[in-house]
Order: structure tokens, then sequence, then C-alpha cells
């Protein structure tokens, strides 16, 4: 199935944004009191504060922020596990170790950790029957060894690389309408981060990728740090490499790095990884070029499980956080993806031939060929609740801009694998944490959640436009239409969705969010975002946790809902202690949503999901439905 609809004709002024949203205003019992000590608003409570909905679009009332070890969900709602870390993909797969003495070779066989993003593909034939591909982003050493400390040896490097990656498993819905992993299915896979894979686009075959073990630029192994995805019309899956430079470090303790691997994050200790110390693969001082064969969106065949996962270099290399698809107005692809780092950018690639909806496979090869480009945005109109304004899309291509040798740009390739330098010298506008994108299914609007930056106002990163706090810890969701409506635009219109942030802690503030926050839905660090059908825009966070200062009231991470149209934003899900709320999907029907439950209890405290006296928590998919059999959210 597509994930591109067909453009809903609406009224330009809601599909521009720029009318005041209406919002829940039970102002009166929204003090900072009621969360004092952790005691948060009883659902009942809560239900009774709210005046009236707003949105005939929400259908569910909303529920209270929780620190409980559980899934909160509002009345009528119920949620089951799909899978879990650990689980056995085949029928002779070693089952799951809790005490942390399973081997690499058991992982590779085992769903992965720490799940994120993921998209569901539905058999074509059969109504019942799905694929779903999921991300699998890092691991969490103190639940994965039984010593629960870094890497000791060789082996367990092996380990934490098989536990990343990506996971292909089919799920079957069964006679009662509930979807089912099923085990052993000929689909089941693990992408690892030993995993062989093959590199394209413009920047395969150049000497920056080339390494002892592959002087011929095209063959890497392994994809890991995966943090969201994208599914493309033609049936694949898109996988996005995060924060990989965390995995190196060097040997070489006086090692200099040039400015691309500056730029890139490259440390002599990496980040508490360890994986060179015992991989050499991930020793800087040994195999440079390692470093530069990863960071790419990698496209895989979640339908052929023969098949080898590409590295589609043409759009980009940076810290990814997902791929959003779009089409232009005359057919071609759009990807819009964002770079997850403090000051770093949005970024389009638009394909240079169209999508062939008639004849799918066809289009295999559509993401090596186009054009990238990057956002900079204007100041906007400086509005205090959501401002708005401009901005542009700038080519990201050898030999224009200043994108030349003189300016340490000798090829496309050098373009692409330095893609936040080439961006830098175009004057792009740094950005407050760029993490997911969706496009609208009904106007083709584009939203992106820039999740924190408490950097904003430092030198290089001004307070202004789409980023208009310094010292920004709650986030926002940025929003623009392109001009005309076309996708392949080179400009558009940009506002703010919502401004995060507590008002009951800082009320009237800045810090305070927008006025679609109230005390009874606010929220902080937006992440994930998810579109269903008929929609509703689906916000997950993974933000500060601790329920204290200026994040009082706010509980454990959540799952909101909102009408893009009024701006109303409900609280549907609240996870468990210490977790990221993260990946969405939703059944054909939109009868199951399914989520991920990333690290819970990861610093302690947790047992999620099963509860065992002394158990250990284990990254999760959440299948969750309507008693009734009714849609989700309606």
């Amino acid at each position: 199935m597509s994930l591109l609809e067909e453009t809903q004709p609406t009224d330009l002024e809601q599909m521009v944004g720029f009318t005041r949203r209406r919002f829940i205003g039970a102002g009166a019992l929204c003090g900072a009191a009621m969360f004092l000590g952790g005691n948060l608003l009883s659902r009942s409570v809560l239900a009774s504060s709210i005046e009236a909905a707003n949105s005939a679009l929400l259908g569910f009332a909303p529920i209270a922020a929780s620190s409980a070890d559980s899934i909160t969900l509002p009345a009528g709602y119920k949620a089951s596990v799909l899978i879990s870390w650990g689980q056995p993909l085949h029928h002779d797969s070693p089952a799951f170790d809790p005490s942390g003495q399973g081997t690499a070779q058991a992982q590779e066989v085992q769903f992965g950790d720490h799940n994120d993003g993921m998209s569901l593909f539905p058999f074509a034939d059969d109504s019942n029957r799905a694929l779903m591909a999921i991300n699998n982003e890092y691991t969490n050493y103190r639940t994965l060894f039984a010593h629960g400390g870094q890497p000791a040896n060789a082996q367990d490097v092996h380990k934490a690389q098989a536990a990343e990656g990506v996971s292909v498993i089919e799920v079957r819905r069964d006679a009662g309408g509930a979807w089912q992993f099923v085990q052993g299915s000929p689909y089941n896979r693990r992408i690892h981060g030993n995993t062989p894979i093959r590199l394209s686009g413009p920047a395969a075959g150049d000497a920056r990728l080339r390494t002892t073990a592959d002087n011929s630029a095209s063959k890497v192994l392994g994809t890991f740090q995966n943090c969201a995805n994208g599914k493309t019309p033609w049936g694949t899956y898109l996988t996005c490499e995060e924060n990989f430079t965390d995995c190196f470090g060097s040997s070489d303790p006086n090692q200099a790095f040039d400015a691309g691997q500056k730029r890139y994050g490259a440390s002599i200790t990496g980040k508490e990884v360890g994986w060179h110390l015992h991989d050499p693969r991930f020793d800087l001082a040994k195999n440079p070029n390692e470093l530069n064969r990863h960071g790419w969106v990698v496209e895989i065949d979640p339908f052929d499980p023969e098949s080898t996962p590409i590295k589609r270099t043409a759009l980009g290399r940076f810290k990814h956080e997902n791929a959003a698809l779009g089409e232009t107005g005359d057919g071609r692809a759009v990807v819009y993806m964002g770079d997850d780092e403090r000051g770093e950018f949005i970024y389009k690639f638009i394909s240079r031939d169209r999508i062939d909806h008639k004849n799918l496979s066809a289009n295999r090869n559509l993401l090596d060929h186009g054009t990238l480009y990057v956002a900079r945005f204007d100041d906007g109109d400086g509005h205090a609740d959501k401002p708005r304004g401009k901005g542009q899309w700038l080519e990201l291509t050898h030999g224009k801009h200043g994108l030349h040798a003189a300016n340490g740009f000798a090829s496309q390739a050098q373009v692409l694998i330095h893609a936040r330098l080439a961006a830098s010298h175009l004057q792009a506008t740094r950005m407050d944490r760029p993490e997911w994108i969706v496009v609208s299914p009904k106007d083709g609007q584009v939203y992106c959640t820039l999740t924190n930056n408490v950097k904003r106002g430092e030198e290089g990163q001004p307070v202004g436009g789409p980023n208009p706090r310094e010292k920004n810890v709650y986030g926002q969701i940025l929003r623009w239409r392109e001009t005309g409506d076309d996708q392949g635009a080179m400009s558009f219109e940009w506002d703010l969705f919502v401004v995060a942030g507590n008002p009951g802690v800082h009320p009237g503030e800045a810090k305070g969010g927008s006025s679609n926050v109230t005390a009874q839905n606010m929220f902080n660090s937006p992440d994930g975002l998810g579109f269903d059908a008929d929609g509703r825009l689906w916000i997950l966070t993974d933000g500060d946790y601790s329920n204290a200062g200026d994040f009082a009231g706010m509980g454990n991470n959540q799952m909101l809902c909102a009408d893009p149209a009024t701006g109303e934003i409900r609280r549907f899900m609240v996870g468990p202690v210490a977790c990221e709320v993260t990946g969405i999907a939703f059944a054909p029907d939109q009868k199951t949503l399914f989520v991920g439950i990333q690290h819970p209890g990861e610093t302690g405290g947790s047992t999620f999901p099963e509860h065992l006296p002394g158990g250990k928590p284990r990254s999760s998919v959440m299948a969750i439905v309507r008693e009734d059999g009714g849609v989700i959210g309606a």
C-alpha cells in the first residue's frame, strides 16, 4: 500500500493554517498545585474539568498524566504486547534469556532491542496478513549483558551489533480480530550491524568510502543506530541511520580529526558504546573511512528475505531521524528528512524520474537519481503565540552556490558525504533538533517535530523564526505548506502548529507554550509523528520524565492526538516508567494502532511489560484496540 493518498481540497485558510486555533480551557483547574508531589489528576476529574469537545475528529476523552509503570489509555481502549526484545523469530531460534547470558548468534535470530520507527505492509491478496519492518535503534548494556557493563570482548560487541538494526516480522489477524506475531514465518528476518549491504547512488565508489576490506566502496557491513523510518509507494522500507558516530572511537589518544569528522561528532572515546575497543572496523585510527559508510538511508524490500539492503547515498549523509514520502505535481518522489542534532537542518530530496504506480518494481532505483535540498526559513512575523513566515529550498548540487573544489567540495559525492558542511555553506537555518517529519494525507502540509535545543541562543544559533525560544527545553512542532500545494516547489509558508511547554509551572510565560497547550495536555520533547487515514495527527514524546522542576506534572512519556484544523490536542496514552514512546503504524482498517515502547526503566524502576518479580524490562511493540472494535481515535 502506498503512503501517498489523493490530496483533498480544503479551504485555503485552513490549509495554510493561519487561523487562530481553539483550545481546551479549564483554566481554574490547571494550577501547578494539582501536580505537587506527583499527585496527578485522576481520569474522572480530568474529563469533568474539560469543556465540550471542539473537534469532531477526536472521539475519545483525554486522560491524565501518569507516573505508573504501565500503559494508560482512555476508557474503552486496551493494549496488548505484539512482540518484545529477544522474542525468537523462528521455531529453532533460542528462547530469550533474561539473565543476559544469551549469545550474539542467538540475538541475530531474535527480535532486536529498543524498537523505534516501524511500517506495516499488508499482503495484497490477504487482508488478514501483513509484514512489519521495525527499527531496533540501540541497546542497553545494563540489560543486554549478564555483567551489566561495557563490552568486555569481541563477542560482547558482536552481541550489541546483533541487537540493533531492523527486524522484519509477519503478523496475522486471528479469528477474534487481534493481530499476532507469526513465529517461523519465512519472511521473519534480522538486518543488523554485520549484515551485508550495498552502497548505491552518487557517493558509491568514492575514495572516501573505500576501506581495506572494500576497495570498491560498494559493499558495507551493517546498519545500526536505526531511528525512524519511511514507507515508499512501491512497497519498500526506508530505515534511517542516526547516531552512528557514537559507535566509533580511536585507539590513538592524539588522533586529530578533520572538519568533516568533527562536524559529524567523531571523538577519541566514542559515546560509551565501546565497539572500537574490540572491533577494529570502528577504530578511527585504523579505519577512518568506515565512519563515512554510515549515516545513510537504507532501503529494504520486506517481501524478499533474500534481498540485499541498499544504502541510498543520493539522500545525503547525516544523523537521519526519518524519511517522509511525498510526490510532486508531475509525479516524482519526494523524501523529507530531518537531521537530529542541535543546530542541524531539514532536507528534501526530489527524484529525477517519475514514480511508476502501475509497475512498482520499476521504481526500485528511483532514489539513486535526483536532487537534495536544504531548508532556509525567514524570521517570521514574531507572533508571540504561533509565529509564521516563509522559506525556500536551497539546492545541494556540486558546482552550484559555491559548492565547488575551492570551498572543499570536489564532487557531488563529497557534497553528499558531508551534507552538513554543504548545508552550512549555503547558510541554511539551524534548527532545534529536527526529528520526525510527516505529510498530511488530507492537504499535503508537512509537519516536523523540533524536539528541543538547550543550545538555542548561543553563537551560531540565533533565537527567532521557527526556533523562537532560547535554551529550549520543551520543543515545538513546525508546519509548512509548499507553494502551489506542490511538494516539488522551491518555496513554502510555515507556522508553528504547537509550542510545547508547562503552563502549570510557567503561567503566562513563553515556557508555558502556545495557546493550545494547557495543564491537561502539556508535554515536552515531541519526537514521533504519524497521521491516520482520517487525518488525525499523533504525537509521541521522548523527553524528561522526572515529573519535577520545568517538567512537574508531565509524568512519563506519552502519545497525544491532535486535530490539525482546530489545533486541539488530547493526551491519548501514557507509557511506563522511563520509556520513550516511539514508532507508530495502523492496521489497514484503522482499528489497531501499533506503537513502540522503547527502553522502559532505562535506568531502573521498571519491569514492563511482564511485571515479574525481579523481571527484566523489555522494549516492546504494543497493539492498541477499542473494546467496541471501532476506529482508533474516532
